[in-house]
């Protein structure tokens, strides 16, 4: 009985998930393999393929280049200040893509603040600082997107690692670098794989950051799908691609479930409070100070410079763009206030958060309860299966799974449901998921199962014990997984480009569309917006913090 819930998970995924790719396959091979060859034979994918894995790979060696030092040091060190710059890390990764890419833009763009202190400093007519868009900002953007996944990833289990093991190594005769190369590293490898292989899988499909901060000539393969789909109708390639990308991310979610789980391996652990100290001596004092310094810079200068600019009108400090939110000034019929825009995306983040639980809540229970006795038996290795197969949502782009949707509603019978109100909580559930379910693992793999037996000896049913016993104890996860599902909505947009009707935009659409538009008014008022999103989620992420469970990092 208890697999029931995880079987209807399952079919949740069987229906909303791998039925519109089985559509895009379906439209892939409409004209049997003589299209799909025509495809993969073409120059363009292999170029658009190969830049995809390429920036993926650099954007996730610079994130480890910086991320790794502050993981030691927020893993052996306690310093003034260090619970609230771990939130604040943290901030960027719930942070929608195109409000990354406008605070970028706010702090480094020919309009940013930057160029306007020199300009205001040196009496300058044009912005001295000219960086063009392209694979530069991208790197950096990816880096200040990420570098909250290898902050708690690798810093949560390096921070549990007993520190007497290095101390052994030294005791006999090793160097403190040849004891951290050879004893601690191998030990985090996993961690530190696993952490790679996500911000590979989150950057592979990159697409807001791409399409705002890489210029026109840049394209991975998620910005070759958006266009092939919204901008030259053919369909048929943009499902070719999606299928194409679609396999590039199975394979490296099952990659990354094995990584996951080696990472997980028991070993003696210490409480943090037994493992960081105080910095002591000038080396660690400026190892902490420079770690320190790149999180202010790296991570907080641009939301920083995104508030402020959005607050710098013509006329100096005013509120103008935010006042001119309301306004109609070109007198269009599809008008749609910002208000509304932010009511649609809340609107749309609840029920995301809703269906995510109601879907990841059985799944978790599915892996946690797992009956095997080794990992490496045949249910063992089904478990691994399907905790690839829930990941999967995850690596698969958001613009696949909007293209997944047009061509599966697109027949006569099901052309209808292509305005229904729940089809982008769907859609966003299906990214939201693999969150509610990392966030769920943890604690239902580590609850104590005497506690319901002894309820069952006091003549407990299995419903009263789960709601008065276990619910309790799982309830922080859930809530976790219910606010990162809710932030991960109110910032997602692949899909809702395709999806939302013209007259409900979400917020990031409108943000995006703004940005597209020429005028320092509509720049204006897509920073205003921007920062309005990113007070939203960071709101959202600050909860999260509180609520946190222990052990789960994500």
């Amino acid at each position: 009985m208890r697999l029931i819930p995880g079987g209807m998970a399952l079919a949740f995924l069987l229906v909303f998930f791998f039925y519109p790719l089985g559509a895009i396959l379906g439209l892939s091979f409409a004209d049997g393999l003589t299209g799909f060859w025509a495809v993969l034979r073409d120059g363009y994918t292999w170029r658009v393929l190969g830049f995809s894995a390429a920036q993926a790979a650099l954007s996730t060696l610079l994130t480890l280049l910086v991320g790794l030092p502050g993981a030691y040091v927020f893993a052996r060190y306690h310093f003034p200040g260090r619970e609230l710059l771990r939130a604040v890390a943290g901030v960027p990764f719930v942070m929608p893509t195109v409000v990354v890419a406008a605070a970028l833009g706010a702090l480094l763009g020919p309009r940013g603040l930057i160029n306007l202190g020199l300009q205001a400093l040196f009496d300058l007519p044009q912005p001295p600082l000219r960086i063009p868009n392209g694979l530069g900002l991208v790197l950096l953007a990816h880096t200040f997107y990420n570098y909250t996944v290898v902050l708690r990833m690798v810093g949560g289990f390096w921070a549990n690692l007993d520190p007497r093991l290095e101390q052994a190594a030294a005791l006999l005769g090793a160097s403190r670098w040849r004891a951290i190369r050879e004893v601690t590293l191998p030990l985090l490898a996993p961690a530190i794989g696993a952490a790679a292989l996500l911000i590979f899988i989150f950057t592979f499909t990159s697409f807001g950051v791409i399409v705002i901060l890489g210029g026109p000539r840049m394209a991975t393969l998620e910005v070759a799908i958006y266009r092939q789909t919204a901008q030259l109708l053919r369909l048929d390639i943009a499902a070719t691609l999606a299928l194409l990308q679609a396999g590039c991310t199975l394979l490296l979610s099952l990659i990354y479930t094995r990584l996951a789980a080696r990472s997980a391996i028991p070993l003696d652990r210490l409480p943090r409070t037994a493992v960081a100290r105080r910095p002591q001596g000038l080396g660690q004092h400026l190892l902490v100070g420079v770690n320190v310094l790149v999180i202010l810079v790296l991570l907080v200068t641009p939301l920083l410079a995104l508030v402020v600019r959005s607050l710098l009108g013509p006329e100096g400090l005013s509120l103008g763009y935010y006042l001119a939110l309301g306004e109609n000034r070109s007198g269009s019929i599809f008008f749609v206030p910002p208000l509304t825009a932010l009511t649609n995306s809340l609107r749309i983040a609840a029920a995301t958060a809703l269906i995510a639980l109601l879907v990841g809540i059985p799944a978790a229970y599915l892996l946690g309860n797992a009956p095997c006795k080794t990992p490496r038996s045949w249910c063992g290795a089904l478990f691994n299966l399907i905790d690839a197969l829930f990941m999967l949502p995850l690596g698969t782009s958001a613009v696949t799974l909007g293209l997944g949707y047009l061509v599966a509603l697109s027949t006569p019978q099901l052309a209808g449901l292509r305005s229904w109100p729940w089809l982008i909580p769907l859609a966003h559930s299906l990214v939201a998921l693999p969150f509610v379910i990392r966030a769920l693992l943890p604690t239902l793999r580590g609850r104590n199962p005497r506690l319901a037996e002894a309820a069952a000896l006091l003549g407990a049913s299995p419903w009263r014990t789960w709601v008065w016993v276990e619910l309790p104890l799982i309830m922080p996860a859930i809530i976790t997984g219910a606010v990162f599902a809710f932030t991960v909505s109110l910032g997602e947009f692949g899909a809702s480009l395709l999806l939302v009707r013209p007259d409900a935009p979400t917020l990031p659409v409108m943000i995006f569309r703004l940005l597209g538009q020429p005028g320092a008014i509509n720049y204006g008022q897509a920073l205003a917006m921007s920062s309005i999103l990113m007070l939203t989620t960071a709101l959202s992420f600050v909860v999260l913090e509180r609520i946190r469970p222990p052990g789960a990092e994500m």
